[in-house]
């Protein structure tokens, strides 16, 4: 679940990107703020606070602290999930620098730690729910009680199945189930049915996605790094993941200011693989200057070749994805020494 990080990667072409001379670089910006900054949105991820046992999924407490001055003195628009979602429905603009929070899982450390400084901070949340381990009634999880309080207090509540299994090794019949069930759970307890939807594990495939769809989810999230844009499959949208490893301020300072990377034509289709290692390859939108510093990188591979088509990208990875989850991350200089981003996760069978 977690994304491949590029801070080394930026330094240097920061550097090479300072060659251009000034007026092209404020020509140049203009232009790209124009086509991306005014409809975009930076989506973060998180699931345990304070839990310092489970550093994978994990943020410490001075790092989330870290995070919320940053939203609140460093320029963001913090809105609700859902109202990105419809303004990128309806093609309306957002503010430049907006965030949206999420918060995966229903962890008891979100209601005990984390709320009162997320309630505090003024910053809205979407919390997504496996309606199963709330049933269950584990210590380490939040009750219905507990998140119909924060319901109640404006929390946005998705779903994230009845089990959280991992959808693309169960059957289509039961992707359906674990979708219908866990909305019936969540409409009786809380009395709405919900719109948003989070993959567990960030995992589906193409027919899972439909499935999806037809169930009426206005939006569905994965966990591949990125920015959400008009042009993205709803069905599919990425979000920044944060732990203790990828949680330091500088590196949700960079994702945050991130840009789309205004990525059509994305091949393969399904992020089921079929062929190891996949042909993944993208188009970038005319209007974005800069492609010959764009730079991929791939699951424990590292930068990775790529060959360019006038704005044709193709990426040529080395060797085969072990089985699991695999990602490939692709970065790009914009205007005003932000980074456009745009990043994949493929499910690799065994």
């Amino acid at each position: 679940m977690i994304p491949m990080e590029l801070l080394s990667f930026f330094a240097s072409t920061r550097a090479r990107a300072g060659l251009l001379s000034v007026l092209a670089v404020l020509m140049l910006g203009l232009c790209s703020l124009q086509a991306s900054a005014s409809n975009s949105a930076v989506v973060f991820m998180y699931h345990r606070f304070g839990e310092s046992d489970m550093p994978s999924t994990n943020i410490q407490i001075s790092q989330l602290k870290e995070h919320l001055k940053e939203l609140k003195s460093g320029g963001y628009k913090v809105l609700p999930l859902g109202k990105v979602v419809e303004a990128m429905r309806k093609g309306e603009d957002l503010p430049d620098r907006t965030v949206a929070i999420t918060v995966d899982d229903a962890y008891r450390s979100l209601y005990t730690k984390a709320w009162p400084l997320f309630k505090e901070a003024g910053i809205p949340i979407t919390l997504f729910v496996a309606t199963d381990t709330v049933d269950l009634g584990g210590k380490k999880y939040m009750n219905w009680d507990q998140i119909r309080e924060l319901q109640k207090a404006g929390v946005t509540i998705g779903s994230q199945t009845k089990s959280h299994p991992h959808m693309t090794e169960i059957s289509l019949e039961m992707v359906k189930a674990e979708l219908d069930q866990a909305n019936a759970r969540i409409k009786s307890e809380l009395g709405e049915t919900p719109t948003l939807f989070a993959y567990p594990y960030g995992e589906y495939s193409r027919a899972v996605r439909d499935i999806v769809a037809q169930r009426g989810f206005v939006a569905a999230f994965g966990q591949n790094s990125g920015v959400v844009y008009p042009g993205l499959d709803p069905q599919g949208l990425p979000r920044f993941a944060l732990n203790e490893t990828y949680g330091g301020i500088d590196r949700f300072r960079l994702a945050a200011n991130a840009l789309p990377m205004l990525a059509s034509d994305i091949l393969p289709k399904d992020p089921l693989i079929k062929d190891n290692p996949p042909a993944f390859g993208f188009t970038v939108a005319r209007e974005l200057k800069g492609i010959e510093q764009l730079a991929c990188f791939a699951s424990g591979q590292g930068r990775v070749r790529i060959e360019r088509l006038e704005r044709r990208v193709e990426v040529r990875l080395r060797e085969t994805f072990p089985p699991g989850r695999a990602r490939i991350n692709c970065t790009m200089p914009g205007p005003n020494g932000r980074w456009r981003w745009f990043g994949v996760q493929f499910v690799i069978r065994e």
